[in-house]
C-alpha cells in the first residue's frame, strides 16, 4: 500500500528551506547572514566583476545564472519544457558589471524569485512531479550557487 505525505508538512518545509537560501536565517542549513540575498548585499559591482581565480565565472555571472536557470525551471514546471536553451550564454557573456547593472541583476533575481515563490504558494496541488521537482530543483541548485559565491568571496575579499 502506498504512503502519502501530507502536501502541508511538505510544502512547508520546502518553503521554509527556500526562505532560508534565499532570504533569511531559519537555522536549517545555513549560518546566520548568509542567505543568497544577503551575501548579495555585501558584494559591490566592482567584486561581482571579478573572474574569480582569474579564470572561473565572475559573482555576476552567477547571479545572473541563477536567475536563468529559475525562469527556466518556471517555463518548465507551468508548461511544456523550453526548447534549444543555450545554458553556457551567461558564463560566456557576463563578466564585469557597472554599479547600476550590479543593481539590476540582483533586482531581477529578487523579482525572479518572488513570483515563482507565488506561483508555487498559488499552486491548486503538489500532486505533479513537475512543481515538486521544479521546486526542489530551484532550491538545491540555488544552494549550489549559494555556496559557490560565498567559497568566492573567500578568495576576493
Amino acid at each position: 500500500m502506498p504512503q502519502t505525505i501530507d502536501q502541508e508538512k511538505f510544502t512547508s518545509q520546502l518553503f521554509d528551506i527556500l526562505d532560508e537560501v534565499f532570504v533569511a536565517h531559519h537555522g536549517i542549513l545555513l549560518d546566520k547572514n548568509t542567505s543568497l540575498f544577503e551575501t548579495l548585499e555585501t558584494i559591490t559591482a566592482a567584486e561581482a566583476s571579478i573572474p574569480v581565480g582569474g579564470k572561473c565565472a565572475s559573482l555576476a555571472a552567477q547571479v545572473k545564472h541563477v536567475s536563468f536557470y529559475m525562469d527556466v525551471l518556471e517555463k518548465w514546471i507551468v508548461g511544456p519544457p523550453p526548447q534549444n536553451v543555450d545554458w553556457g550564454e551567461i558564463w560566456r557573456t557576463v563578466e564585469k558589471v557597472s554599479p547600476e547593472e550590479w543593481e539590476a541583476y540582483r533586482h531581477e533575481l529578487r523579482e525572479t524569485y518572488e513570483r515563482i515563490l507565488a506561483m508555487l504558494r498559488g499552486a491548486p496541488t503538489w500532486n505533479d512531479e513537475d512543481i515538486i521537482g521544479g521546486a526542489m530543483a530551484i532550491m538545491v541548485h540555488t544552494a549550489y550557487h549559494l555556496g559557490e559565491i560565498r567559497q568566492a568571496l573567500c578568495t576576493l575579499k
